[in-house]
């Protein structure tokens, strides 16, 4: 396996796996008419304009096998309120997306990428790092809990917007790394 930045070129790769474990890890979590309408056809153009035009600061590394993309992680300065335009504080890491494919869970591919981008924050001097997860999602809580991320005592909601439907609101803490890998 090897750990390498994104180009534009993953795009559809990273658009594809990430709908795919969406679907996967999320259900039972998150309503299935939502995973059922997630189309990664739809996000390889939002994708592509963003891994082509993002902040020199941010992080985008893809877990490639011979078969080809498994994996990608997010990372770059904190996001205080989350959200994709938000102030950064520049002092601070955030790994905001971590996707592996669901055949690819259990081979480290997972493990690789938050290391590699936790190793990038800290060349950038961005300490401590933090994370949101669904608090219902329990493999990707104790997978972070085995790298040495600890819960830091924040929660928010992450909502879902379904056109006319009602949003679906969920339940995330957040995770601090406490700056030794597990």
């Amino acid at each position: 396996m090897r750990i390498r930045p994104a180009t534009i070129d993953d795009a559809h790769a990273i658009a594809t796996l990430h709908v795919h474990s969406w679907q996967v890890g999320y259900h039972g979590i998150v309503p299935d008419d939502v995973l059922d309408a997630l189309d990664p056809a739809a996000r390889v153009a939002d994708l592509r304009q963003r891994l082509s035009h993002r902040p020199e600061h941010d992080v985008v590394l893809v877990a490639e096998t011979e078969e080809g993309v498994v994996g990608f992680v997010n990372a770059g300065p904190f996001r205080p309120n989350q959200a994709r335009d938000s102030p950064y504080d520049l002092t601070q890491g955030e790994i905001r997306a971590l996707y592996v494919s669901p055949e690819a869970w259990g081979t480290g591919a997972g493990y690789a990428l938050t290391t590699a981008a936790l190793r990038e924050l800290s060349a950038q001097g961005r300490q401590p790092v933090r994370l949101w997860v669904l608090s219902a999602n329990e493999r990707a809580r104790r997978f972070y809990e085995r790298v040495g991320f600890v819960l830091d005592g924040e929660a928010s909601v992450f909502r879902i917007e379904r056109g006319g439907d009602p949003p679906v609101d969920l339940d995330e803490v957040r995770y601090v790394f406490d700056g030794r890998l597990g």
